[in-house]
């Protein structure tokens, strides 16, 4: 027997208001499925293979672009005139990073040391390592400096034994003897009789300690317990906190590793890491959303504060004694050398600085440094990091080799270290974290649509029906076509 309008209008009523219903149970679901899944994902955990083998291995490729600021005028610097440098570069090495020594604690911790490694990379770079270079010679002007308090004798001895090596204010070397090391027997005869002066037994190059190292011990959270706290450090070298600074905040070790965060940040987030190569903890602020490759990015810059003197920002008084805005003293921390970090060109740091060296030009494009997130996971999608290598250098009495040098701050080389997801790692995260979720966000509208106009037919056939049996009362002939149609439909049933 044929349904009559009534009872599929009645059917459809049920079915719309169902699927109405369970759209409406997804809006508040979905995102709560979601979450649960980029919890699951981004905890530190073996059997996430996918999450597990990206924090390990670090499949982004990554590489470290090195500027050299070529020293033009080093004769007049010597006779007390300003220095004219000009920038060198990029000569870009291909870095690869790995964990090794793993080991899983039952606090829902996770130690390791991170090794790295850097390879040459000629096509990307604008000549050979063999190009030679001008820089200030750290080992007479540093260990210069450091000497200046001590008795007029010792500094006369200081300066005999830089002439019995012939080493002068300045040196011209190979890109890469001074990147990973020359020989020098000023530095053999430092090793020989004053051990431990110098950071290295061996050749001396300013990433000479860089190459084929780890960063030290790391202990993180694993996030298993608390997704809030999944990469923050609990330990470095088995320390709660350093002692190079001269306040206690300062010598905190806050936030991750640098390399991934806590998931679900807010344009009230911070980026907090802490950093083995500049000796502190440091923090990024909150810029702009963007998009990388469809991908929603949530991009972090450094404060001006972060290199501010303890006058421009009473935090970091802990971190002095401090010169110019935009300078981190990290002599402590580099066997007392007079060695001070900066963004490059002196991007963000008192215009002084600016006045006291030809050949600078700052600016946030090609200076800036900036981690770009997905905020939904707290990984980092495109990664730029560049800081700047200064160096103090001054008259010293009793040392000749430093002429009539006037005070400065003198920029030696900056780095910049960046890396982006790409190739088969982006297809995976975008199609896992971000085409999915988008899939079941729609998915809760479609079906609420979907109801909704099922209820709508649902309304439509009953009124129909309704208008079917007022014409059938009103028309005679209409109910005797009626009776005939039930009939009919009464015998092809029995039949």
């Amino acid at each position: 027997m044929a349904l009559s309008k009534s009872k599929i209008a009645v059917g459809l009523l049920v079915a719309g208001i169902l699927t109405v219903v369970f759209g409406t149970v997804l809006v508040f679901v979905g995102p709560i499925i979601i979450d649960d899944q980029i919890v699951k994902n981004v905890e530190i955990n073996p059997k996430n293979d996918l999450s597990y083998t990206m924090w390990r291995d670090i499949p982004v490729p990554f590489f470290m672009s090195v500027y050299f600021f070529n020293v033009v005028n080093p004769n007049e610097i010597l006779k007390g005139e300003k220095p004219m440098i000009e920038q060198k570069g990029p000569y870009v090495y291909s870095e690869k990073r790995w964990k090794d020594n793993i080991t899983f604690h039952a606090n829902n911790t996770v130690s390791y040391r991170e090794y790295r490694q850097y390879f040459f990379e000629r096509s990307m770079s604008v000549g050979d390592e063999s190009d030679v270079v001008t820089i200030p010679n750290m080992l007479v002007l540093g260990a210069a400096v450091m000497m200046e308090n001590m008795p007029y004798a010792v500094r006369l001895m200081v300066s005999a034994t830089f002439k019995t090596f012939k080493e002068g204010a300045f040196l011209t070397k190979p890109v890469g003897e001074l990147m990973w090391g020359y020989d020098s027997k000023l530095v053999d005869f430092l090793n020989t009789f004053l051990p431990g002066m110098l950071p290295s037994s061996g050749k001396f190059g300013l990433f000479a300690e860089f190459n084929n190292s780890n960063t030290g011990l790391f202990t993180v959270f694993t996030g298993q317990d608390d997704i809030r706290n999944v990469h923050k450090v609990d330990s470095w070298n088995g320390l709660k906190k350093v002692n190079y600074w001269r306040t206690e905040q300062c010598n905190m070790i806050n936030g991750t590793a640098g390399q991934m965060w806590p998931p679900f940040m807010t344009p009230e987030s911070t980026l907090p890491f802490y950093s083995p190569d500049a000796c502190r903890s440091m923090e990024l602020v909150y810029q702009r959303p963007g998009v990388m490759r469809g991908i929603p990015v949530y991009r972090f810059v450094a404060p001006k504060t972060l290199f501010a003197n303890g006058s421009d920002y009473a935090p970091n008084e802990g971190f002095c004694p401090c010169r110019e805005s935009g300078l981190l003293n990290v002599s402590t921390c580099r066997h007392n050398s007079p060695v001070f970090i900066s963004h490059p060109h002196f991007y963000n740091a008192d215009p002084v600085l600016l006045n006291t060296v030809n050949g600078l030009s700052p600016n946030e494009r090609d200076h800036g440094l900036f981690i770009d997130i997905h905020p939904e996971t707290g990984v980092p999608m495109n990664v730029s990091i560049r800081l700047q290598l200064n160096l103090l250098m001054k008259k010293v009495s009793g040392i000749s080799e430093t002429g009539k040098i006037s005070e400065v701050v003198m920029p030696m080389i900056w780095f910049g270290e960046s890396g982006y997801i790409d190739g088969p790692v982006l297809k995976t995260f975008h199609t896992n974290l971000v085409v999915l979720p988008k899939v079941m966000e729609y998915m809760q509208y479609v079906f609420i649509a979907l109801g909704l106009a099922t209820i709508l037919l649902s309304v439509a056939l009953s009124l129909w029906e309704k208008d079917d049996i007022k014409d059938t009362k009103n028309d005679p002939s209409a109910i005797a076509r009626q009776a005939e149609k039930f009939i009919m439909n009464s015998t092809d049933d029995q039949m």
